[in-house]
């Protein structure tokens, strides 16, 4: 059995992210690096400003605090005191309550494709401890029986699931740790920034140049990324089966879960990337639209307003299909209206402007090609 880790498509991504930032015109001497180890990934942020160094010490500390009160391992954290048992109700914290406020939301719009109950399963799976091992049938159907966000209820800052519920929130975690941080950099007077937690992007303003960052998405099916994105003030999230993931008799087993089936999602989709302004939001959509799978975003009239288009993509002499969407400013909450956003081929790579909200998705299916299309 080989065990993979998020490291080597962090390693890319990072990679990615730096050759692609530089800033013409702008000294390294203005630019302070924090690079570390906390919630399970190795974190990156580079600031501009005066007080550049200040604000990273302050990202650090948050980071380290946001680790131990979620961590669903550590026997002194807050997730951790909650999953002994939330039957009678559990307080909890600002940043618990938002990420699960916000978790449970996606759940619902998404019919359960993300489930932060889902913890025994993933575990079951080896996926939180690096134990690999795929499951007896039997046991993962007598783990299912305690999964279910739909009987997870929050209410007034209290927690509350039936016996023998847990829950897990590294679905979301990170997403939610890139916003704080970049609410701190704010608030230290930081104009431009880049946040990159394992591969989960957090963009503050321009470049000091005035232009967009430039992103690297990473290539699902081999080296390389896979497009460039242009943005600022943007969260650029990615979810895809080769982050993590172990090997069985020649067969992937990846660690986004399908809350319905208990195993791995095997549905034709290698990566999924979403765009927006909320890291939180971006990073738990990126799960549940990665289980959901192609089909039912072209024929689900209860995923929130979206607009696709399909064509023949080859980056590395590896055909692929590629969908985008564009998301209602109100997708999951936020109000307004889809639009599409501008996309043209640059050699092997692809550049684009996002606009609200928008979402990427990689299929190893080849698609027939045809022309821009609205399926909803």
């Amino acid at each position: 059995m080989n065990g993979k880790n998020k490291a080597k498509g962090f390693a890319a991504f990072l990679a990615a992210a730096v050759s692609l930032t530089g800033c013409k015109g702008y000294s390294d001497g203005n630019m302070k690096t924090a690079e570390f180890f906390a919630m399970d990934t190795y974190i990156s942020i580079s600031a501009y400003g005066e007080n550049a160094e200040t604000a990273l010490d302050s990202c650090r500390k948050e980071m380290a605090a946001l680790d131990a009160r979620l961590s669903v391992t550590s026997p002194g954290s807050e997730i951790y005191r909650i999953n002994q048992g939330a039957k009678k109700g559990v307080m909890l914290s600002e940043d618990a309550e938002k990420i699960i406020a916000a978790a449970l939301e996606i759940s619902e719009k998404t019919e359960g494709a993300l489930d932060i109950s889902l913890y025994p399963v993933i575990r079951e799976w080896g996926f939180t401890t690096g134990d690999y091992r795929i499951p007896d049938k039997s046991d993962i159907n007598r783990l299912l029986k305690n999964v279910g966000y739909d009987k997870i209820s929050l209410k007034d800052s209290v927690l509350t699931m039936p016996e023998k519920f847990q829950i897990d929130l590294g679905a979301a975690a990170k997403g939610y740790a890139g916003d704080k941080a970049i609410e701190l950099l704010k608030e230290s007077g930081a104009k431009s920034a880049l946040v990159n937690l394992g591969g989960n992007i957090a963009l503050l303003g321009t470049k000091p140049d005035g232009s967009d960052w430039s992103i690297g998405v990473q290539n699902p099916f081999g080296e390389g990324y896979a497009c460039i994105v242009e943005a600022r003030d943007k969260a650029i999230v990615t979810s895809g089966n080769y982050q993590r993931y172990f090997e069985e008799d020649g067969r992937r087993y990846c660690h986004i879960i399908d809350p319905k089936t208990g195993c791995p999602a095997d549905n034709g989709l290698a990566s999924v990337t979403v765009i927006g302004g909320s890291g939180l939001i971006c990073d738990g959509l990126s799960t549940a639209l990665f289980v959901m799978g192609e089909l039912p975003y072209r024929r689900s009239g209860k995923v929130p307003p979206a607009a696709f288009v399909g064509w023949i993509l080859s980056p590395f002499l590896r055909i692929a299909g590629i969908l985008l969407c564009i998301f209602a400013e109100g997708a999951v909450g936020c109000g307004g209206a889809y639009a599409w956003t501008s996309c043209e081929a640059s050699g092997k790579s692809w550049r684009m402007v996002p606009p609200k909200w928008m979402f990427m998705i990689w299929s190893p299916l080849q698609m027939p090609r045809m022309p821009p299309r609205t399926y909803c």
